[in-house]
């Protein structure tokens, strides 16, 4: 029955506290602590703004965040504070912080502004962290945290903590946990919690996990007689194998345990000083014509006590031999650098790991680039025999096209759309119309080949500076091309090079139907094979030739409106890309579309490893790339997949 009693006031008294809390308003708080805030002072305001920001009252955060903007004004007549906004006539409309209301208006001069200084307004920050972290709206939850990772406090430590169990969104929790370990490893006195929150980062890829740990690893060169006990060191240096012998002796001088022998200007100096009747340590100046002399009366002066001591046979390698140096680790704590270190390796491991994955993609976009303008080549040189030097500026003229089509059309999805077509259309007639003019006085000569499509390179490349100028024109890809595939910090790629990777996969089908599934790839694989024996089945050879001609032009322009989305339009677009088109050809294997495949993806990755390997100079880059092929070419003449057939033998 007194138990029941007992609990009974319990209960009653716990109801009547917490009434009176419920009644208690934030006014109420501000006059308790008027002083403090009248006062405004660094030293004596904080518990002022603790008994605010844990007063539980609903009107705290906005008084924190009306105080940090100078927003807060105090009535001189009875001390009471209010948010005040500006009104008619150089008065002020008072609002209350607990209702909101508006209290009156008051002239200017019977308020004073409170004007916290930019220390009392950080303090107000730190203290605003536990309600911004628990804000009800996800995205100012995440501003706070990427604001708390960019500068954060220890005092934003314990808010951290306490807001990531009630966390309901799981990405914003993840970001809350992480955070919480960068601000443990920088701010906890606990080094087991320290330690804890740096092998939480084990594998990790995040920049913020690397910059928090690499300060915990860094390291100093000290003399190390006389260290402490407890010092952290990472490893004893050897003079002369870890550090250079000077260095050593300069370590040495700084900690007093060395003295640098007096230069030859100093011993100069004091031989000067010590001249008397002639004489320096009673040898006549006229006798002091060699060093050998002057080192002599100086050591004279110095048995005397009148120098300071100097060795002729003095060395820097005396001296440091045998003497203790160390590398130390700036951070004292043995246990948290042991794990840094560990977490730095697995990080690293993690990060090339991915370095090669990203670079993996960077070797297969370079690729699909490099395959979509050697696919047409590999129409109209690997099939047909046919050495169009001109084929760049195929490519050339379906990125022109692309960017005529975009000053008419300024819809830049509808643009592309159209400009794909059009460019075939365009850079195909183009195609058939060189052959008929040129080409097919030229089959089976290939030096005459060679130099007339060179000389129609050098003149639809003199057209288009005509036409173009030599200003680059920019071919705009749709918006939603815009930006990048992130995996990772470390692993991206571009959702251009996404398209035309999958662009030229496409391309890659449709060359292979025709050339599998038409009559015009039948007849083209006929002509190839037997010219004669296809004339005498009923095959003109000549519109068989006319047509793959302009079917492998029209592929080169659609090439030219992709690239020109990943590279600038300029007349000189297309030789950009003809020597490794006829590399891409020839390495995978001259008249095969997969040799060609291959041939990009070799030449495409083998260009990114080099240029992973001399990143600041691509030419060189594209130099070992062809003298590895040179030698390619010497172990393989006839690529990766050699041709069979009747066609081989020619």
């Amino acid at each position: 029955m007194i138990r029941r009693l007992i609990a009974a006031c319990l209960i009653l008294l716990t109801c009547a506290l917490t009434a009176q809390a419920q009644e208690r308003t934030i006014q109420e708080v501000l006059q308790e602590h008027r002083a403090e805030i009248e006062k405004s002072s660094r030293k004596t305001i904080g518990p002022a703004i603790d008994a605010i920001a844990n007063s539980g009252l609903s009107a705290a955060q906005t008084v924190l965040e009306t105080w940090q903007n100078k927003d807060m004004w105090q009535r001189k007549a009875d001390g009471l504070f209010f948010y005040a906004a500006p009104g008619a006539g150089g008065t002020y409309t008072l609002f209350d912080f607990d209702s909101g209301a508006e209290v009156g208006a008051v002239d200017k001069g019977d308020l004073d502004q409170l004007k916290p200084n930019s220390g009392i307004r950080a303090m107000i920050g730190a203290a605003l962290v536990q309600f911004q972290l628990n804000d009800p709206n996800p995205a100012r939850r995440r501003e706070a945290l990427l604001a708390i990772q960019r500068d954060g406090e220890e005092s934003h430590l314990a808010p951290l903590r306490a807001s990531i169990e009630g966390e309901t969104d799981p990405a914003i929790k993840a970001l809350k946990e992480t955070t919480e370990r960068l601000l443990t490893i920088r701010f906890d006195p606990d080094e087991a919690s320290r330690v804890a929150a740096i092998e939480g980062f084990r594998g990790a890829l995040s920049l913020d996990a690397r910059a928090a740990l690499n300060p915990l690893v860094t390291t100093k060169i000290v003399y190390a007689e006389g260290l402490p006990d407890g010092a952290n060191i990472k490893r004893a240096l050897k003079p002369g194998k870890d550090i250079l012998v000077s260095d050593a002796f300069a370590l040495m001088v700084a900690a007093g345990a060395a003295t640098p022998p007096p230069s030859v200007a100093e011993r100069k100096a004091a031989l000067e000083a010590h001249i008397v009747d002639g004489k320096v340590g009673g040898r006549p100046v006229a006798d002091l014509n060699t060093q050998e002399s002057r080192d002599s009366a100086y050591a004279a002066l110095a048995e005397a006590g009148q120098v300071p001591a100097y060795d002729v046979n003095f060395s820097e390698e005396t001296v440091v031999k045998g003497a203790p140096f160390a590398e130390v680790y700036d951070e004292p704590s043995k246990a948290v650098t042991d794990a840094a270190e560990a977490t730095l390796g697995s990080i690293n491991r993690a990060v090339g790991l991915n370095q090669f994955l990203d670079l993996s993609l960077d070797g297969l976009s370079l690729a699909s680039i490099y395959f979509l303008a050697a696919i047409g080549l590999a129409i109209t040189f690997g099939v047909m025999g046919v050495i169009n030097m001109a084929h760049g500026e195929f490519i050339m003229m379906g990125a022109y096209t692309g960017y005529v089509v975009q000053q008419i059309v300024p819809d830049y999805t509808v643009s592309i759309i159209l400009a794909i077509p059009l460019a075939f259309a365009v850079t195909f007639a183009a195609g058939v119309a060189m052959e008929r003019l040129i080409i097919r006085w030229l089959y089976n000569r290939p030096l005459e080949t060679l130099l007339a499509t060179f000389g129609v390179s050098i003149a639809l490349q003199q057209l288009a500076k005509n036409i173009f100028g030599t200003q680059a024109r920019p071919l705009t890809s749709p918006g939603w091309l815009d930006g990048a595939l992130t995996f990772n910090d470390v692993v991206s790629i571009s959702y251009i090079r996404i398209a035309i990777f999958v662009l030229a996969l496409i391309f890659l089908g449709v060359f292979l139907f025709i050339m599998k599934k038409t009559r015009l790839g039948l007849e083209t694989r006929a002509v190839t094979q037997n010219p004669r024996m296809a004339a005498s089945m009923g095959i003109n050879p000549d519109k068989v030739n006319m047509l793959t001609f302009g079917l492998g032009s029209g592929i080169a322009g659609i090439a030219g409106v992709a690239i020109g989305l990943y590279a600038k339009v300029t007349s000189e677009l297309g030789s950009d890309y003809i020597v490794q088109s006829f590399m891409t050809v020839v390495v995978g294997g001259v008249g095969n579309i997969w040799g060609t495949l291959l041939g990009a993806g070799l030449i495409g990755f083998l260009q990114k490893g080099i240029e992973w390997f001399n990143p600041s100079n691509t030419l060189a880059a594209q130099t070992y790339m062809i003298i590895f092929i040179i030698i390619f070419i010497q172990f393989r003449p006839k690529g990766i997949i050699a041709l069979k057939g009747r066609a081989a033998g020619d």
